[in-house]
């Protein structure tokens, strides 16, 4: 959660030119190729030190790209976080809960690949579902049906 946190808002699939749904090997590849054409040495003598200076600037963005998309459970902290950012910016947060306001579901085959859930009931008729995996995670669950969320609160 601290990590989360701390985490830049910068989007680091836009540094690296790559779509959020690749894969990593198609990321490693755009990360080997930028940081190739980027990298200090591979610079020409004849370069304008200005354009060097953003070079050298792409040449480090690049390589914390690759840090936070490199990485299975930072890139998937990142994503959280965007996704979390997404909602934020699309619907508004209709109450804010706590785990324990909300029922556990043991056997949901609804939710992704059957895992164990919480959820809530919507004051549309729509469901706040969180699986047990992302419970620690995440701050903002939306409704199924409607653009309301709720934000979950963590006990101290």
């Amino acid at each position: 959660m601290m990590a989360r946190e701390q985490m830049p808002k910068k989007d680091w699939y836009g540094v690296l030119g790559a779509d959020p749904s690749a894969d990593v090997s198609d990321l490693k590849q755009k990360y080997q190729k930028l940081l190739l054409m980027y990298h200090p040495d591979k610079q020409s003598t004849a370069t304008p030190a200005e354009t060097l200076e953003e070079h050298r600037q792409k040449f480090i963005e690049v390589g914390q790209a690759w840090k936070v998309l490199g990485n299975e459970e930072l890139r998937k902290e990142y994503d959280l976080q965007r996704h979390e950012d997404e909602l934020r910016s699309v619907g508004p947060v209709h109450a804010h809960v706590y785990l324990e306001e909300m029922s556990w579901n043991e056997d949901d085959s609804g939710s992704k690949g059957g895992a164990r859930s919480f959820s809530l009931s919507c004051r549309c008729g729509g469901t706040y579902s969180i699986c047990e995996q992302e419970v620690a995670a995440t701050g903002l669950v939306p409704c199924d049906t409607c653009s309301l969320m709720v934000e979950l609160l963590h006990n101290s």
